[in-house]
């Protein structure tokens, strides 16, 4: 076997592990754009009156 035959070789053994490396590293960068677009579709409810009543309640504890 000569040495170019050999490098041959061996780059072709690393390339699945290489390719399986990249992939994993690449698998949360694909997965942003995905993630961003569903979130306008999300309807969230009206967000609540505030009444003042944990104030009134902090006040008359501190004198009784």
């Amino acid at each position: 076997m000569t040495r170019l035959t050999a490098n041959i070789l061996k780059s072709l053994r690393l390339l699945p592990r290489t390719a399986l490396i990249l992939m994993f590293l690449a698998a949360p960068v694909l997965a942003v754009p995905t993630m961003r677009a569903d979130a306008g579709s999300t309807i969230e409810a009206p967000a609540p009156r505030k009444s003042g009543v944990g104030f009134v309640l902090l006040v008359s504890l501190r004198r009784g």
